[in-house]
């Protein structure tokens, strides 16, 4: 038999393109959206910013990409997710291009707010992606396309070079350049998800209202799945953006070497959630949240120990003590956390189509917003609270408080749902919760 002639064959080819194409076109994507991670400094520098100002240009990027997934991921409902990825992907290009002219902080707000459209590709790739596999593969083939989030460790890891060898600018305009191609590439080698191409084949257009794509926004479980995102994946994000600058501040690395490990943080956090996805599938997103939490809780407490002196009045005199979380300890920490951090972000999105299979753009779109919003507040608050409180680790006790709610909440609300739900049901919530 032909390929022509084994339809099965072709759905799963064409199915393996789109995700292979769309992971790859989201990795250039977060590679651009956390781009001031790195060239950020060297504005700090040139401007002679404060804490709080360089956390508001790290996060104005997150600001844009936040806001509109929502709207993005409902335009790739009705309109298909190759249209809406490729015409996303060239504005960043331009906006990122547009930004090598930028000589005030005023200017450079306003340039990252156009580079940010990069991050809204997440909400188009999920609903893009997830048409061509069914309920039982969306786990694996979502937590797979998030593995796209390593283009911010490829950010860490090469800019810092270009920047030296470069400037700044230059590091903008060959990121740009690159996305403007992978968009080009994308819209030749995929082609349209079987729901657009099942209705220009029967010739129906939309059935449902553009109100009625945020029908679903109204079910509490919705602004619950979002909290777990704000920290699995903004403080991923908020973090990926901090490190460089927390790591020259606090070890007197130079950009560079805090750029790698910067990277050492981001990469897991990002390979492994294909992974999660997997476990997701395999043992059920809600024990796959339980550990992230739990773990990430634990881990947040460690790095939020200041380095402290202290003296006991012994009985033989003052005795001193010297408490520090030391290079190795942090990177090693961190490690855990970032790997951590992967497999939640992939059991979150692995709820969104089994509970909203018909609305997987909108409801995806507002988890990832809110999720995305973390990635923009956080920073602020952390730079803000340098300038406060003057204590580097204060960043991590907001994100170890952070996660204890997010495991009071989900523990809280299983709980509830397991004494009024009946057994067969909540067999059936099992796998998704």
């Amino acid at each position: 038999m032909t390929e022509a002639a084994n339809p099965a064959h072709m759905r799963d080819r064409s199915a393996t393109r789109a995700l292979s194409m769309s992971t790859i076109a989201f990795t250039v994507c977060f590679a651009v959206w956390t781009i001031f991670s790195i060239i950020g400094v060297r504005i700090k520098d040139e401007l002679g910013l404060s804490d709080t100002q360089f956390g508001l240009l790290v996060g104005m990027p997150i600001l844009t990409g936040s806001l509109v997934r929502m709207l993005l991921g409902i335009w790739t409902d009705r309109l298909g997710g190759r249209l809406v990825y490729t015409i996303t992907m060239l504005a960043a290009a331009l906006a990122t291009f547009l930004l090598t002219f930028a000589t005030t902080y005023s200017q450079m707000l306003i340039a990252a707010l156009g580079v940010g459209l990069a991050g809204g590709s997440f909400a188009v790739g999920v609903a893009y992606v997830s048409r061509f596999y069914p309920a039982s593969r969306q786990g694996t083939a979502l937590g797979i396309f998030g593995v796209g989030n390593v283009g911010a460790a490829a950010t860490k890891f090469i800019a810092p070079f270009v920047l030296i060898a470069w400037g700044w600018q230059s590091v903008a305009m060959i990121w740009s350049g690159v996305l403007a191609i992978i968009a080009v590439v994308f819209w030749f080698m995929t082609e349209d998800d079987p729901v657009i191409r099942h209705r220009r084949k029967t010739g129906g257009g939309q059935a449902r209202s553009f109100l009625a794509e945020f029908k679903p926004l109204k079910d509490v479980r919705v602004w619950r799945f979002s909290l777990y995102y704000f920290f699995a994946f903004g403080a991923f994000v908020a973090l990926a953006l901090w490190l460089p600058r927390y790591l020259i501040g606090v070890y007197g690395f130079d950009i560079a070497t805090a750029g790698i490990i910067g990277a050492a943080y981001s990469i897991p956090a990002s390979i492994f959630r294909a992974y999660g996805g997997i476990l997701s599938d395999r043992i059920g997103a809600r024990t796959v949240l339980y550990w992230t939490f739990a773990v990430s809780a634990v881990c947040c407490a460690i790095l939020s120990i200041p380095a402290a002196d202290y003296t006991v009045h012994g009985i033989k005199g003052p005795i001193a003590f010297h408490m520090t979380v030391g290079p190795v300890a942090f990177v090693a920490v961190a490690f855990i956390l970032g790997f951590c951090m992967s497999l939640g972000k992939a059991a979150v999105y692995k709820h969104i189509p089994v509970y909203y299979p018909n609305n997987v753009g909108a409801v995806g779109g507002l988890v990832g917003m809110i999720g995305g919003l973390g990635g923009f507040v956080l920073p602020i608050v952390f730079g803000a609270l340098n300038d406060l409180t003057g204590i580097w680790s204060n960043c991590f006790m907001l994100l170890f408080a952070l996660a204890g709610v997010c495991l009071a909440w989900m523990h809280l609300a299983i709980r509830r749902m397991e004494t009024s739900a009946t057994p067969s049901s909540s067999a059936l919530a099992q796998p998704a919760e």
